[in-house]
């Protein structure tokens, strides 16, 4: 039986294991579904919602087949939709039965060129480098976009480059659930049965040789007996003894039973002890021989199966902890910007200053910088010019953006406020920024920009994914509007304690006011020390700049204000025959290319500035948070 049992087990155990291996093999199902969308109408620009990236379950692989350099983006639907607000595209949706609808909508009519006709050349936008997107991909004829899971409210945007045809050769994949749970476990029972049935074979055998059991002994010895006479037989008797001897005593080969009932006979002391250790001892090693193969058969066959192959519980997770809510006011605007994709494009800007200072591209610097900054930059790069010499500006730390305070906004200007630190250099100061997007189709240009100091702290801010508002310049709910802010530090630098806006400023504001005092009185005394001041004076006066303050509120009812203002330094002659010369001003000589003027010269520093202003009603004082001192001008009066 143990021979049948043997059978029952070796067939059992191929069957799971044939069943195991099928499971992975030829029943195993396709890995993934695919959609291809359809695209009749040839357009530019091929925007697809993100329900159709959505319309089955799982992560989104996004495929794309063409000639040439694929574009792909996604965002936010409303941006993408405004980006698009101007141009031919086929709009990708899901239609009420679950498919695929594919709307070509065409561009606006082109307006009124002012001479009673319209053009007929629509516009173009190239979609790559945009600050709009989120994300971004590019591949040469084909391009594969997976795990994208985009959530409610993005879409996708395919292209080339914004004149030709985009491509319509576009498809979508879901992965699919072809887990096959019960492959490992039916192969891991096929290996045990294996083993058993293994195990019944050699216990088989063991029993069959057990059965035999050992030889009966021969009957005992003989009587001894006297020895014969051979020369006293008879002589027919003599003959036939001494054949029957020869016979006997001729050579004789024991075979292999005689031996072990050799051997056993010998063992006088315990007679079953060696049948017993010969009995016991091969069927052991004949299991060792065959068991160990079959364990690492079984073994082999459980260790390459993957995950998939086996069925997962579900592990008990860690109960969370509470954490403050912060409850989104009614109708809140998204974000202007994602704390990633800020970071993305304060890379590229100071990627591009980097490359706009060494080549001094002043236009390539425009493509990043306006305001006050692009301002600083032009004459930074006429001084540059006549003076190679001159240390560069230093580029913008983007190491780690600690600070990202974006607009809550779906309308166009948009506006971030960003802190950005340098973490490998401890003497490069912390940098704050504003930064604009006037229209959907411009990138981000930094318009004002700072250095801060390592002690100064920012007010406490929102979090980058709920965003804040801008403050309206004539706002009365600060403790000064922002509008008159540029106005009320410019009269502390002019009239010191006299100022009637004196106490309005922290002791970091009013530090910064009495050096700019001390430096004029420095000019004023250089004048004197040349014997100049009789025959010529200097006037100074700081004025709040045309550029409108930005002010972006805190969690404090407060506002991170930033505004422009100059000084203006004029050193004109106060005699008719008397002229103005700039001496070791090397700077006055390079800008105005004279070295003195009859009339004199007007020079203009610009400083820009970012406050912390308190709500109204607030004990607290204006705090100076930041300030970046440039030479925007210096010309002869004429």
């Amino acid at each position: 039986m143990r021979f049948v049992w043997a059978v029952v087990a070796f067939v059992l155990a191929a069957v799971l294991i044939g069943a195991g291996i099928a499971q992975r093999t030829i029943f195993m199902g396709p890995s993934s579904e695919q959609t291809k969308v359809e695209v009749q109408e040839p357009a530019p620009f091929v925007l697809m919602d993100g329900e159709v990236l959505r319309s089955n379950p799982g992560a989104q692989t996004l495929l794309i087949r063409g000639d040439g350099d694929i574009f792909a983006a996604y965002g936010r639907t409303s941006d993408l939709e405004a980006w698009l607000a101007d141009s031919d595209y086929n709009h990708v949706s899901v239609a009420k039965d679950g498919t695929f609808d594919v709307e070509h909508i065409a561009a606006p009519a082109a307006e009124d060129d002012g001479d009673g006709e319209s053009t007929d050349e629509p516009v173009t936008h190239n979609p790559v480098g945009s600050d709009l997107w989120l994300d971004s991909f590019s591949e040469t004829d084909a391009l594969i976009a997976d795990n994208m899971q985009l959530p409610d409210g993005m879409s996708v945007l395919i292209a080339y480059d914004g004149t030709q045809d985009a491509p319509d050769d576009i498809a979508i994949s879901w992965p699919l659930d072809n887990s096959t749970p019960w492959a490992g476990p039916l192969m891991a029972a096929g290996g045990a049965v294996l083993l058993v049935g293994l195990i019944l074979y050699v216990l088989g055998i063991r029993h069959q040789r057990r059965g035999r059991g050992p030889r009966r002994k021969g009957p005992g010895p003989l009587p001894v007996t006297e020895p014969i006479d051979v020369a006293a037989l008879p002589p027919g008797e003599r003959d036939a003894l001494e054949s029957s001897s020869g016979a006997a005593s001729g050579p004789q080969t024991p075979d292999a039973s005689d031996v072990e009932d050799a051997e056993i006979v010998d063992e006088t002391k315990n007679p079953d002890a060696k049948t017993s250790l010969r009995s016991a001892r091969t069927p052991r090693r004949r299991l060792r021989l065959i068991a160990l193969p079959a364990i690492g058969l079984t073994a082999l066959l459980a260790s390459g199966c993957s995950a998939d192959s086996w069925p997962q519980f579900e592990q008990a997770t860690a109960t969370p902890s509470p954490t403050p809510t912060v409850i989104a006011p009614e109708n809140q605007k998204p974000p202007a910007v994602t704390e990633a994709q800020a970071t993305r494009i304060l890379q590229e800007i100071s990627a591009t200053l980097v490359d706009a200072d060494t080549a001094l591209d002043l236009d390539l610097a425009a493509t990043r910088l306006d305001g006050p900054a692009l301002i600083a930059r032009t004459t930074e790069y006429a001084l540059r010019t006549e003076l190679p010499d001159t240390t560069p500006p230093t580029a913008i730390p983007t190491d780690k953006v600690e600070v990202v305070l974006p607009e809550a906004t779906d309308r166009w200007p948009r506006t971030v406020l960003l802190l950005s630190k340098n973490t490998s250099d401890d003497t490069v100061p912390p940098v704050i920024l504003t930064m604009t997007q006037q229209d959907p189709w411009s990138n981000y240009k930094v318009s004002n920009m700072a250095e801060m100091s390592a002690d100064v702290a920012l007010p406490e801010v929102a979090a980058s994914w709920l965003g804040t508002s801008l403050v309206p310049e004539d706002s009365a709910f600060l403790s000064v509007p922002p509008a008159d802010l540029a106005t009320a530090f410019s009269d502390v630098v002019d009239k010191g304690e006299k100022s009637d806006s004196y106490g309005l400023f922290d002791d970091l504001s009013l530090n910064l006011a009495k050096s700019i005092r001390d430096s004029r009185q420095e000019v004023v005394q250089k004048l004197a020390d040349n014997n100049a001041s009789e025959t010529s004076k200097a006037t100074f006066q700081m004025a709040p700049t045309d550029d409108p303050p930005v002010a972006m509120t805190t969690l404090g009812s407060g506002a991170i204000v930033s505004v422009v203002v100059t000084d203006t330094e004029k050193v004109t002659p106060t005699v008719a025959d008397a002229v103005i010369r700039f001496g070791e001003n090397a700077q006055a000589k390079a800008l105005t290319g004279v070295s003195e003027s009859a009339k004199g010269i007007e020079t203009t520093y610009s400083f820009q500035l970012f406050f912390a202003v308190p709500a109204q009603g607030s004990t607290e004082q204006i705090r100076l948070l930041a300030v970046h001192q440039d030479l925007v001008s210096a010309k002869v009066i004429k």
